[in-house]
């Protein structure tokens, strides 16, 4: 049967797919919180008061990464080169998503719209993670290696979501809406290519570490491509739409402690 589950059990069951799985993530997870950090160290002085937040986001990231990492060390494992076609972060920076590393790098404040496109940009990604770590959840919650992983980490992404909602209304409020809108939709329609062609490129990888047919191989690269073009025909919209969190100000206090998963 192939769902999402067997799927990932094949994944998580041999060394060298959780090797490249593990890798990925928290090369993914540890460049977020390398970016989080330089926005947060660059705000302007009018939004200082998003600083410790956006502190908070990187220091969850930076969690994530080590929590991946240490997954991989209890299986007696290295993590791998990420191979650049499943480099989610960097093709989405190569795509102009997001605030550009070039940018982040130099030590000039940053624009109120420079921290706009920064929660448009985190809005549309969290939705994604949300939704991924959701699906592991559902299955894996009780697993004994990953369950308290996965537990925590889809709790902060469900609060990087509910931070995001947030203060992008505050900013819509404030006059900023037509710059929200124009952004989310061009970052989410951005996304969704990202997110299909780094789906298809691990996918690839996947099948040839596991030793798939031709015909399973494309089977689920036809499952991709199905995905992508119900995303590209509405399926984008949840991506840009705002509403008031349940959980207010998600943020607001310090990053909980990662899990022993070592």
């Amino acid at each position: 049967m192939l769902s999402a589950k067997s799927l990932f059990q094949e994944i998580l069951d041999n060394d060298e797919s959780f090797r490249l799985f593990c890798s990925i993530a928290a090369s993914g997870e540890s460049q977020g919180g390398w970016e989080n950090a330089r926005i947060a160290a660059l705000v302007p002085d009018s939004e200082r008061h998003l600083a410790p937040k956006i502190t908070r986001h990187g220091a969850d990231e930076d969690k994530h990464g080590r929590i991946f990492n240490a997954l991989l060390k209890k299986r007696g494992l290295e993590p791998v080169d990420v191979p650049p076609e499943t480099d989610y972060t960097m093709l989405l920076e190569r795509h102009g998503i997001g605030l550009a590393h070039e940018k982040l790098k130099a030590d000039q404040p940053l624009t109120v719209r420079d921290v706009i496109t920064y929660l448009a940009h985190s809005r549309v990604t969290e939705q994604r993670a949300a939704e991924q770590m959701a699906m592991l959840l559902k299955h894996f919650a009780d697993h004994p290696d990953l369950g308290r992983a996965v537990r925590m980490i889809s709790a902060d992404e469900d609060n990087h979501l509910a931070y995001s909602h947030e203060e992008l209304l505050h900013y819509a409020a404030a006059g900023h809406a037509p710059y929200i809108r124009r952004t989310l939709r061009e970052c989410a329609h951005a996304e969704i290519r990202v997110h299909r062609d780094v789906s298809l490129a691990v996918m690839a990888r996947m099948g040839r570490i596991l030793g798939w047919s031709r015909a399973r191989s494309a089977l689920l690269a036809a499952g991709i491509h199905a995905v992508y073009a119900a995303e590209r025909a509405a399926g984008w919209r949840r991506m840009v739409t705002l509403r008031t969190p349940e959980r207010r100000d998600a943020l607001g206090g310090p990053a909980a402690a990662a899990p022993e998963v070592a």
